[in-house]
């Protein structure tokens, strides 16, 4: 005997659609924040050989591009914050913290995990919403796996 699925309802076009845009921006932003991360740390690494050990440039050979490298992957970094930010449509505050992310040495990798967490947490949210066959006020009749309204009788979706 198997257990009946539960019917689910055409996911609303709104929600489609900021689900899909929100999805692409997260997946950018996560890859970026670790890119940028991983050569704001690679910069740290070679002002360290250059300033605090006196390496010539000679001496340092392929670090000599990290700073260069380094600052367009940010300005990458930034377009996928911005994008992100103006998907998900968070307050100011977030957008200088994604931004100063990038800057502080870690850091990037720190927001990167909670930003991740906080928005695959509200892509869940919406797609639950869009997708939740029992009406406002009603209920999913464990019995028959369909769609009640307030008053216990069955109910069609939409109407």
């Amino acid at each position: 005997m198997s257990i009946p699925s539960r019917p689910s309802a055409p996911v609303t076009t709104r929600a489609a659609r900021f689900a899909s845009r929100a999805e692409g921006a997260l997946k950018r932003y996560r890859v970026m924040a670790w890119i940028t991360g991983v050569m704001l740390l690679l910069l740290c690494v070679e002002m360290l050989l250059r300033y605090g050990v006196g390496m010539s440039e000679e001496r340092l050979g392929v670090f000599t591009l990290v700073p260069f490298v380094h600052g367009w992957i940010y300005v990458v970094y930034l377009a996928t914050v911005l994008d992100l930010w103006s998907v998900m449509r968070w307050r100011w505050s977030r957008l200088i913290t994604l931004v100063l992310a990038g800057v502080v040495p870690v850091l990037s990798f720190v927001v990167e995990r909670r930003v991740h967490a906080e928005g695959e947490a509200r892509l869940a949210a919406v797609r639950d919403a869009a997708t939740d066959p029992a009406p406002v006020g009603g209920t999913l009749d464990p019995a028959t796996d369909r769609a009640t309204g307030g008053d216990g009788r069955p109910t069609t979706l939409g109407a």
